[in-house]
C-alpha cells in the first residue's frame, strides 16, 4: 500500500509540475485526462494525461490551423511505463514526463535489450539541479520551488491522424 501512496504523489508531484512549468500562462492551451475514441465501438478510448494546444499564433486562420498538439503520458516508475495504461501516440509531439530515477532506470532496461520506450515518445525529467549533476545524485522529490522539466530525449514529430477539430473538441470536453 505505502508503495500505491508513494506513486500518486509522485504522479501528483509530476502533474503539478507539469501544469505550472509547461502548460500555463498568457497563450498556453491545455487539457487533463482528454479523452479520444469515446462511445466508438471499436476497441477502448485512449486517454492522454495532458494534451497541449500551441497554435503557430493566434491573430490568423492559418496560423491556428498551423498549430501544434503535444501529449504528455506522466508515469511515475519504470512498472508504469510498460502497465499498458497510455503510451497513446496521437499528437504532433509525444513526451513521457517522468522522474531522474525513473529515466537510469528506462536507460539501463534499453541497454540491456530487454524493454525500449516507443521510438516517437520523448523523454521529459524533473530536475532540481543542473540534469547531468541530477543524473549522478537525484533529488528527493520535495516541495515544487526550483524544480523544472529538461527534454533528455528529444520527441520525434509525428504525422497526426486527426484533425484539428477532433483533437481540440476532445481537448474542450476533457474541461481542463
Amino acid at each position: 500500500m505505502a508503495e500505491k501512496t508513494r506513486r500518486s504523489e509522485i504522479t501528483a508531484f509530476l502533474s503539478e509540475l507539469l501544469i505550472t512549468t509547461r502548460l500555463s500562462g498568457i497563450g498556453k492551451h491545455y487539457a487533463s485526462e482528454v479523452t479520444l475514441d469515446y462511445g466508438h465501438k471499436k476497441g477502448e478510448p485512449k486517454r492522454i494525461d495532458f494534451m497541449q494546444f500551441k497554435p503557430a499564433n493566434t491573430y490568423s486562420i492559418s496560423g491556428i490551423e498551423r498549430g501544434e498538439f503535444i501529449g504528455y503520458e506522466v508515469k511515475s516508475c519504470i512498472e508504469d511505463v510498460f502497465s499498458g495504461n497510455g503510451l497513446n501516440i496521437e499528437c504532433d509531439r509525444n513526451y513521457i514526463v517522468t522522474t531522474m530515477d525513473t529515466w537510469k532506470k528506462l536507460i539501463e532496461l534499453e541497454q540491456n535489450n530487454k524493454k525500449k520506450i516507443p521510438y516517437e515518445f520523448g523523454v521529459m525529467v524533473s530536475c532540481y539541479k543542473d540534469k547531468i549533476d541530477e543524473f549522478y545524485n537525484p533529488t528527493p522529490l520535495i516541495e515544487m520551488d526550483g524544480w523544472r522539466f529538461e527534454v533528455v530525449r528529444p520527441a520525434h514529430i509525428q504525422s497526426r491522424k486527426r484533425s484539428i477539430s477532433e483533437l481540440l473538441f476532445c481537448m474542450l470536453r476533457s474541461g481542463r
